[in-house]
């Protein structure tokens, strides 16, 4: 018997082949480059020291990133890179970061401005990828800049702080208040900008992530056609100029996205400083001016190591949490409501807490020599207590944001939700 389908079944059995066939091979390529990352933390931490003096990752650890493919995790798997889900990004970020904090920043505020131009028009993004599918993306969200009303787009003049990576990017994303033909402001944009561009202000001179190379972008009248311009109240409500609808990555929630990727190098440092104690311990490190020959005999120790291993493992599990919901929402297709959105900012701002906490239980089981300059301690408590302090991250902003929505009330505190 000969059972007839109409087209729109064949098409639909076909998309739902060609999605599993995408998430299986995710799943291997994620399970690859979580190898990849784990065999570079060793080259990452001996550069972790030069990176820090010279104020950007060195080039020996970007080309051993490039190489690997970890710029790629969420550039299009159509213009050469892997597409995969928030949960493996973070995880694999943490992973480099284990090595260096500063990498792992790098690598995750490179990796998420590739997904925000998977979320900007095909041509934008072959704009970017078209002939390189190896360019790097750099960005600033704040719209720190003016601009003048052009035929075709805008006309973009401003400075953007703290644009991490920028040092090794190709292309940036930077806010930029979008203006009508009269000149007056219609919306919040992101503008997609070739780093020829652009001009870097040698600016980042701080106590911790010194590596990040955070700099200052400058642009002056620099033009922008009208399909690199993203709008960002409209991302914010899960509303994509993407023609690739299919693609689940890029229906993720813009917020979270965003901030929960800024968690990962935070884990990701809070797990070293916790080896690095383990490691010393285990050498049979004592404690001064007690009778304790071996600090792991004494009670304190193995209170206090214990209640940093589980505050380390709870950042874990918040991370793992708020990214596989994140990851669910977009399967689905179904945006999430601004109350999950707002748990998303709270794991983030809680998961800096969690870590903060972790690493100065850590700083007291070492001891003063944890503030040695030649301990690595010293270095992970100085890039956790800078990152942990980005805008977005911010515990008591995300918590009241958080609490305005488990509450019911309709102002928010912040639009980035």
């Amino acid at each position: 018997m000969t059972i007839a389908l109409d087209a729109e079944t064949v098409q639909n059995e076909v998309s739902a082949d060609t999605a599993a066939a995408k998430t299986a091979q995710a799943t291997i390529d994620a399970a690859e480059l979580t190898s990849k990352a784990t065999a570079l933390r060793e080259l990452i931490r001996a550069n972790a020291n030069q990176t820090e003096a010279d104020r950007k990752v060195t080039q020996p650890v970007i080309d051993a990133l490039d190489e690997a493919g970890l710029f790629k995790l969420a550039q299009p798997r159509r213009l050469g890179g892997y597409e995969l889900p928030i949960r493996d990004f973070v995880e694999i970020t943490s992973i480099i970061a284990q090595g260096d904090a500063s990498a792992g920043w790098v690598a995750t505020l490179t990796n998420v401005c590739a997904w925000i131009v998977g979320t900007f028009p095909d041509q934008a993004q072959r704009d970017v990828w078209g002939d390189d599918e190896n360019a790097r993306v750099c960005g600033v969200v704040a719209p720190t800049s003016t601009t003048e009303w052009a035929e075709g787009g805008l006309r973009v003049t401003g400075k953007w702080g703290f644009a991490s990576g920028s040092l090794h990017a190709q292309w940036a994303v930077l806010g930029i208040p979008v203006i009508d033909e009269n000149g007056a402001q219609i919306d919040q944009g992101l503008a997609l900008i070739p780093l020829s561009d652009l001009s870097i202000e040698d600016t980042w001179y701080v106590a911790g992530m010194r590596g990040s190379g955070s700099n200052t972008l400058v642009a002056d009248d620099v033009f922008v056609p009208a399909h690199r311009i993203l709008s960002v109240s409209r991302g914010i409500n899960g509303d994509y100029p993407t023609e690739h609808t299919e693609e689940a990555l890029y229906r993720s929630a813009m917020v979270p996205v965003l901030a929960l990727v800024l968690a990962g190098p935070l884990v990701g440092a809070a797990q070293a400083a916790l080896d690095l104690v383990l490691g010393s311990l285990a050498k049979g490190k004592g404690i001064s001016y007690t009778f304790y020959e071996r600090a792991s005999d004494s009670g304190s120790t193995q209170i206090n190591i214990a209640e940093a291993a589980i505050l380390v493992d709870s950042a874990y599990l918040h991370l793992y949490r708020a990214a596989d919901a994140i990851d669910a929402a977009a399967a689905e297709g179904v945006y999430p409501s601004r109350l999950e959105r707002a748990r998303s900012r709270m794991d983030t701002g809680y998961i800096a807490r969690l870590t903060r906490q972790a690493v100065d239980l850590l700083l007291s089981v070492q001891g003063a020599g944890s503030f040695a300059e030649v301990s690595p301690l010293q270095r992970i408590w100085r890039d956790l207590n800078t990152g942990s302090r980005h805008a977005v991250i911010n515990p008591s902003i995300s918590a009241e944001a958080f609490g305005r929505e488990l509450l019911g009330l309709s102002e928010q505190v912040t639009p980035l939700v």
